[in-house]
C-alpha cells in the first residue's frame, strides 16, 4: 500500500485493538493493507451502554448471514447502529465470537498466553466503562466462514486482498471497538495489521 495513503489511517499493529467514539453521521473505513487479514468490530450506543451490537437481530433483519453493502448492523433493541455503504471484499462473518485467551488454551491444551480479540476489545472498551462480559458476537470484517448443508461451519482463507475496505455510516453515537484479529488460523497463517479512519461525505 502506498506510504502516502498509510499516513491517512490509524494503524492497528498485528494482534492489537482500539476503541473510539464514532458520532452519528460519521463514516468509518476499515482497510486491510495486506492479503487475508480479519478485523473484529463491536459497538455500543454511546448514550446507553446497555444497547449493543446484535448478530442475531442483524441477521434476522437482513435475512442472510452474509451482510454486505446496503445492509444495516442492528442493536439488541432492533435499532440500526451502522449501515454498510461500501464493500470491496463482499465476505464477512457474523456467526463467530471473538477469539479469546481461554479458547486458545482449550484448543492447545495448556495455560500458555496468546493475544486475543476478546482481550483487545475488553482492554480498550474498559476506558469507556464497558465490562468484558458485555462483549458478544463481533462483526468479523473480511472473515470467511462457510456453512454446509448440514449446518457445519468452516473457517476458510479470507477473500480480502491488500487494499480491500469496508465503509460504515454511524446511525447513532457509538463507542466502537476494533481489532486486528489475533488468530493465525483465521488469517491464513499470519497475523497482520489493520488500518482504519473516520471519513466524511
Amino acid at each position: 500500500m502506498p506510504e502516502a495513503l498509510e499516513k491517512t489511517y490509524c494503524i492497528l499493529p498485528a494482534q492489537t485493538g482500539a476503541a473510539f467514539l464514532l458520532r452519528q453521521g460519521e463514516l468509518l473505513r476499515v482497510t486491510t493493507p495486506e492479503d487475508h487479514q480479519v478485523a473484529d468490530l463491536f459497538c455500543f450506543n454511546a448514550r446507553d451502554l446497555w444497547e449493543s451490537l446484535s448478530a442475531g437481530r442483524s441477521i434476522d433483519w437482513a435475512e442472510t448471514i452474509y451482510l454486505t453493502e446496503g445492509h444495516h448492523l442492528y442493536s439488541n433493541r432492533s435499532n440500526p447502529m451502522l449501515t454498510i455503504l461500501g464493500d470491496s471484499c463482499g465476505r464477512h462473518d457474523f456467526l463467530m465470537t471473538p477469539c479469546s485467551l481461554r479458547m486458545f488454551q482449550i484448543v492447545a491444551g495448556n495455560n500458555d498466553y496468546h493475544p486475543s480479540c476478546h482481550e483487545n476489545l475488553a482492554k480498550n472498551l474498559a476506558e469507556f466503562g464497558i465490562h468484558e462480559d458485555q462483549i458478544s458476537t463481533t462483526f468479523n470484517i473480511f472473515m470467511n466462514v462457510t456453512v454446509d448443508g448440514t449446518g457445519g461451519v468452516t473457517i476458510e482463507c479470507p477473500k480480502a486482498k491488500a487494499g480491500d475496505s469496508i465503509l460504515f455510516l454511524a446511525e447513532m453515537d457509538l463507542v466502537v471497538g476494533l481489532t486486528a484479529c489475533s488468530h493465525e488460523g483465521t488469517n491464513h497463517g499470519t497475523c497482520k495489521p489493520i488500518w482504519y479512519r473516520k471519513e466524511s461525505f
